[in-house]
């Protein structure tokens, strides 16, 4: 059986484990994540990193220290996963979904005026397996900037992902964000990170995550907060887990171009494009006409996969009119082939013969 994904643990993430449970570790958050904190903001090159319990709650987070709070507006994507505005609801902020660019799965600026109400405060920048959008960057600050509004990187599927100005996926919003559930390129099971170069948000951060103490171990509360504390036993695993991310993220580019390669003249499938020289995939993701018949195909050739997250106005939860046709083309036809990092090139060349074999039928 080939999987869709997997995490990947080793023999080194379980000797770290022992080492630190036989030494006296007492589990809850110390030096071990004050570590991998470390590792993170300098392998993003941010001032600050906090590391949360999951990553719905940093953004969550996020938004909180940005200044967001009940009734107010926040530009999200309708093709994300549902954590995104779910993070808002949680406070009580309000969601208003905008359609995503079909070829980047990222927001479409120009709708994203468009959606601009009195009430809006932010903007949540999803760079959806690691692509930025079309407009760039830069216009996304700028439009930001116009409009005063914070802009926040919910960028849970680019670690290791940069803009082409050099800087890395979550730099260029106030607070970026990150996850470590079990399918991302790296994992310590459950977890969320923050980076950001402000120091006053890096503090808020801090305080929201650990019942608004005023510093670590104390019980002075200067402002309100909540306990989405991280772990050392998961941080232990987290460090292991950030040495092997370079050669992750280069397997990753690999495989992408190899599906592309294999896959390129097959039809009614169409690999999203990846600009492997900034970025890096999460997950190999396509558009299949037929999608139905290919992923019964594929389960009984024993090869997993994936449906694309579908529109967010449409998941019953949010139940939102509204016309969203890209996310809505990606919610009927779009596909994650197996993707984790760990699958040899044999494995990719048998995903795709098959694939082919499924469109000659």
């Amino acid at each position: 059986m080939i999987p869709q994904m997997e995490p990947w643990f080793t023999q080194e993430e379980a000797d770290a484990v022992y080492k630190y449970m036989t030494a006296g570790g007492w589990l809850t958050e110390f030096r071990q994540t004050e570590a991998f904190e470390k590792a993170i903001a300098d392998f993003t090159g941010a001032r600050h990193c906090i590391v949360v319990n999951n990553g719905t709650i940093s953004l969550s987070l996020a938004a909180m220290a940005a200044g967001i709070g009940a009734g107010d507006e926040v530009i999200v994507p309708d093709y994300t996963m549902i954590a995104t505005p779910n993070s808002l609801r949680l406070f009580g902020a309000v969601p208003v979904f905008v359609d995503v660019e079909l070829e980047t799965l990222c927001l479409d600026l120009d709708l994203c005026e468009q959606a601009l109400t009195d009430r809006t405060r932010a903007l949540i920048l999803v760079t959806a397996n690691g692509r930025y959008p079309r407009a760039g960057i830069a216009a996304f600050e700028g439009f930001c900037k116009r409009h005063d509004l914070m802009l926040i990187e919910d960028s849970a599927q680019s670690l290791g992902c940069n803009f082409p100005d050099g800087r890395h996926m979550g730099r260029a919003g106030c607070i970026g964000s990150f996850s470590f559930s079990a399918p991302k390129v790296i994992s310590t099971g459950q977890g969320g990170a923050l980076i950001t170069d402000k120091d006053e948000l890096a503090t808020a951060l801090r305080q929201l995550k650990d019942f608004g103490r005023a510093s670590g171990g104390n019980d002075i509360h200067p402002v309100m907060g909540w306990n989405f504390k991280f772990t050392d036993l998961q941080a232990v695993v987290g460090i292991e887990q950030m040495k092997k991310l370079d050669d992750r993220l280069q397997r990753k580019r690999e495989m992408h171009q190899r599906y592309t390669d294999n896959l390129q003249d097959v039809p009614g499938v169409t690999l999203f494009d990846q600009d492997l020289e900034h970025t890096a995939p999460w997950f190999i993701d396509a558009l299949v006409e037929d999608r139905e018949a290919l992923i019964d195909h594929l389960r009984a050739n024993e090869i997993g996969s994936r449906v694309m997250y579908p529109p967010i106005n449409h998941q019953e939860a949010y139940g939102i009119n509204g016309s969203f046709p890209a996310a809505e083309r990606v919610g009927t036809h779009g596909l994650w082939l197996p993707s984790a990092a760990q699958l040899s090139n044999d494995d990719i060349d048998r995903v795709c013969e098959v694939i082919r074999s499924g469109s000659k039928r």
